[in-house]
Parts: C-alpha cells; structure tokens; sequence
C-alpha cells in the first residue's frame, strides 16, 4: 500500500493519489533528486504478480521512454521497489478527454479539429519510431487548460495487449474503441490506432459512441459487423469532409482505411476548405466485410422420391422395369459423387502451404507487412535476442526459421535485435553521480555509490565523481556492477548577502552543483545596485540540486516631473 510520504525508490515522495484503474494507481509525487513534481503509476492487482506481463511491461515502457514529442506524456524512469513495479511520467496538470467529453457533450468542429490535429502528429512520431499505442481512447489523452493534448500509457497500452484483460471495467474501457481485426484475434498495426482515431473523433463530434453493447462481447461483435452510424444524420451541420474522414479512419476492413496518421492528418489540416466541405459520401475500395456463402446440396431421396411417384401412374409392368433402371442409374451416379469426393474432397479442402520468406533486417512493421501478405499470422508477442551483425530494432529471423514449407495461416515469432551485448563504460570522473547512475540503472546495471575521504576538500566538489570500478574502456553487461567512488564532504550554501558574491559568482556556484538560479529585481535605496539582498536557501544548508531564488537590489526608478501650473 502506498502511503502520503512515501518513497519510491528512494527518490519519489508521494504526495497523494490522483487516479485510479484497474491496472494501476497514478500519485502526484516529488522528485526529491531535481526538484520537480511528477506523475507515479505503480501497477496493481495480479498484473505485478505476472512475471512475464512485467518483463514485457517494462521492455515497453522503456522503448516509449525515447518518445519526445509535445503531445505525448514523457517518461522518465521506470523501475521495481519492494516488489512495487513503477513508471514515472511528466506530470500533466489537466483533465482526461474523457472527462471533458463527459461533462460537455459534443465539442464544436473547430476544437475536434485542433484535438484530432494534435493526436495524429502525436502518433505520427510514435509510428515512426514503430511504436504501436494499441489503446487509444479519451482516458488515455489528457488536455491541459491551454488546449495542449498529451497521450498517455505507451508503456502499459503495448504490454497489456499481451494479456487476457479480466477486468471488467478494463475491458468496457477498451472495447469501445477495440479495432475489429483486434477482436477477432488477428493483431494490431498502426492501421488498428488509426482505426481507434476514427471511433475517437465520432465520440468528440456527437457526445457519445458509436457502438453500445452490454458486455464487452456485444461491443466487440459490433465493432466487426456493424456500420458507424452517420454523424450528418445525427448532426446535419457537420460537412460531408469530416463524417469521411470518420468513415476512412474508422472502416472495418484495413484496406479501406489511411495507410497512416500522416494522411489523416493532410485531411484534417484541409477538411474545411469550401471546395471539400460538400464533398461527395465516401465510398469504400474494397468490400468491409467477406461474406461466406453457403450453397445448398440437393436431397437424393426427395429426387427419387419423385421419379418413383411419377413411375406410380404408369403401367404396372413399364413402371417396375423403368424404376428399376432409374433407380439403378441414379445409385450408381451416387456412388460415382460418393467416390469422387473421397478423392479429391482431401485436396480442394486441404490448406495451402507457404514458404516462410526471410524478413533479417527489416523493420518490424516491415516484416509483419511481408507476412501477412502471404497470408500468414503474426504473433503480437516478439522474442529478442542479442546480435553483432543486426543493427538494434531490426528482425534477425523468424520462428519457425525462413526457408520452412508450413501451412497458410500459421502464426510466425519475429525474432527482434537487441543489438551488441552489453556496452562500454564511459569515464564518468567529474560527472554527476545521480546522473550517472539513473543512466546506467536504465541499462540494467547494478550502481554502487561509495564515499571516499579526501585530503585537499576544497579542491573536490559534493557528489561529483572522482574515480569508477571499474575503469572507464570496460564492456559490462546487464547485471554487472559499477561502483561510482565520490568525496566524502558536504557542501554549503554560502552567505550571498555578505557583499563579496557578485551575480556572476553566483551563477557560476550554480551552474556548478546543477541548481537553478532564479533572480528577482527590487527597487530600493536601501542597498547598492547589485547587491544580494536575500536568498531563497539559507547560509549552512545542504546544496542540492533545486531552485535557487535570490533578491538583487537594483536602483529605484526615478518619478517624472510634474508640469508647473501657469
């Protein structure tokens, strides 16, 4: 249980809880290292039981980590204390899209617009980076006061869709939003994001969704079967150029939607120009859905029922004779169909076998392109491994290996490079240690900091590192340990008031132990221009890396003369 107080990992201070769900907890918290406020997620329920969802959870959350982009949520940190498995995320200070929605109804066309603008430039980076979000929907997307749109939960998006999602408000959550070839099994693309975008942008233009059910099961066999309804029925001031970007983005069949949020994004950016506003319906390329037809074999006994009924009126001595011939020819043309079916009914039936083709050195996407092309399935889940002929990120190969003859349909294992093992140490002497050591923690290694006495203090700074084991030129590989040696000594804020520390030696003391200076000019007679005369961190207390905020004296600003009355 996570307590106000609390820290996470010796480094986050808890300060209170500012939402629930059924796969984690979000807190408010403060990072005691650089002074900033940020959000923690801890992860709750049997999900940080399941060794395998964790290890996948966190392989995410660190490949989302790299994201930079304005509209999406930055990570900082992800990690495990006392059995507790984390995220740390920029805190946003604002509300859920949903919680907007909720309290509103309909936006207007403009603010759909602005949001959608700002969501697909956000995927856009993330898709370029072959990152799928997999779970987009309004509780995922925060909105600042200012109109700034943030999406939210790479790292457990991607992870949960490996799992079974018991929960139920998790899966009603979801659902909703849940692209077709998702519920049917069948994996997920940036075709699937996009998919949800659409089912998003009908929500924000009409106040609610399009497919309702009650149960998660309901939900998804509409989203597979069901046409959206028409959002210029519901609301016939909405022009024909957003209902179709609607109809694209949310179409159930793959082909018929944006091959990417780019597109998506040129249609937005033009879909009040008048000459496309009265644009005509959108008419789907391909079929939406392949509809099995099922053909009707005809009754043997109802067809020589009938002969013997028609022989019936005829003589008695022709109708046996004939009854006998058609009878005996249609037995006999039974068991010529009867014979031919046990021949070749094996080979029209039988599946198709395919050979996997190599994809080393394609981009997942790529790869998962390639195959289901030529009809195979791809498993969501990916295996990595280590390679010095791979570069990181690309395929090494496939399971089942390429070259292999097996049947269409069977789900291929990309095999994904996690590059050379290990790396090589830098030499961190006169770096920061919390720097240092939150760079080598999030490459797996074990950081040990070790104080050391020093002779001369004056010439060593607090918490810079003096010496490392081991030397800088090592290869270390997850797991290992780096011990970082630092100067066993405290440094002290000085007195700034004194009349000896002039503007640019205080910068310079803090550019120095990383503290952010913040000045404040005051108009007073009561000191000399440029003199300090308050700081924020008082004489004796511990340098840290915070904010520093300090008064400068500066002359006062002289009144202008009044006019002498005639």
């Amino acid at each position: 249980m996570v307590v106000k107080g609390q820290k996470i990992n010796d480094r986050y201070q808890i300060i209170r809880l500012i939402g629930e769900g059924g796969m984690a907890n979000v807190y408010l918290a403060l990072d005691t290292i650089l002074d900033r406020y940020v959000a923690v997620k801890i992860l709750r329920g049997d999900l940080a039981s399941d060794e395998k969802f964790v290890r996948r959870f966190q392989r995410e959350a660190i490949s989302a980590s790299s994201l930079n982009h304005p509209n999406i949520v930055e990570m900082y940190d992800v990690g495990e204390d006392n059995g507790q498995y984390f995220i740390v995320m920029e805190y946003v200070e604002g509300k859920t899209l949903k919680s907007l929605i909720k309290k509103r109804g309909a936006l207007t066309i403009p603010e759909v617009i602005d949001i959608m603008l700002q969501l697909t430039s956000g995927l856009a980076c993330a898709h370029n980076s072959y990152i799928i979000h997999r779970d987009i929907k309004p509780q995922n997307i925060l909105i600042k006061d200012d109109g700034t749109v943030k999406i939210t939960d790479f790292g457990i998006a991607m992870a949960i869709n490996s799992q079974e999602l018991t929960q139920t408000n998790s899966v009603m959550g979801s659902v909703h939003y849940l692209p077709p070839e998702q519920a049917n099994g069948s994996g997920s693309t940036i075709k699937s994001d996009i998919y949800s975008l659409g089912i998003l942008m009908y929500e924000l233009l009409t106040g609610s969704i399009p497919f309702k059910g009650d149960n998660a099961v309901e939900i998804a066999i509409k989203q597979m079967k069901d046409q959206i309804p028409s959002i210029c029925k519901i609301n016939p001031d909405i022009p024909q150029s957003i209902e179709n970007i609607v109809l694209k983005a949310a179409a159930k069949n793959p082909k018929n939607r944006y091959d990417n949020v780019n597109e998506m994004y040129a249609d937005l950016t033009k879909c009040l120009d008048p000459e496309v506003m009265h644009q005509d319906r959108i008419v789907y390329e391909y079929p939406e859905q392949e509809l099995e037809t099922t053909k009707e074999m005809p009754n043997l006994n109802d067809e020589i029922s009938s002969e013997l009924d028609e022989l019936e009126n005829k003589e008695k001595s022709n109708k046996l004779s004939m009854a006998v011939v058609i009878t005996g020819s249609i037995f006999m043309a039974t068991l010529v169909i009867i014979g031919l079916l046990v021949i070749f009914y094996p080979k029209l039936t039988a599946t198709k076998e395919l050979q996997i083709p190599s994809v080393a050195n394609k981009t997942i996407v790529e790869a998962e392109n390639i195959l289901k092309d030529l009809g195979f399935k791809v498993n969501v889940d990916i295996k990595e491994e280590n390679s010095n002929e791979i570069e990181e990120g690309l395929v090494i190969g496939t399971s089942p290996k390429d070259g292999r003859t097996v049947k269409k349909g069977t789900e291929i294992t990309l095999i994904v490079s996690l590059g050379e093992s290990g790396f090589t140490l830098d030499n961190y002497v006169g770096k920061t240690y919390y720097e240092v050591e939150a760079m080598l923690k999030e490459r797996g290694i074990h950081v040990v900091v070790d104080k050391v006495e020093v002779e001369d203090k004056e010439k060593y700074t607090e918490n810079v590192i003096v010496s490392q084991k081991p030397e800088s030129g090592t290869r270390v590989v997850e797991k290992d340990t780096v011990t970082l040696y630092i100067p066993d000594i405290v440094t002290e804020y000085p007195d700034f008031t004194d009349g000896s520390w002039s503007i640019t030696d205080i910068e310079t003391f803090c550019k120095t132990y990383g503290i952010t200076l913040s000045k404040e000019y005051r108009e007073t007679s009561a000191y000399t221009p440029g003199q300090i005369i308050s700081q924020s961190r008082g004489k004796g207390t511990k340098v840290m890396p915070t904010t520093l905020k300090i008064v400068i004296a500066s002359s006062p600003t002289p009144s202008e003369p009044t006019e002498k009355e005639e």
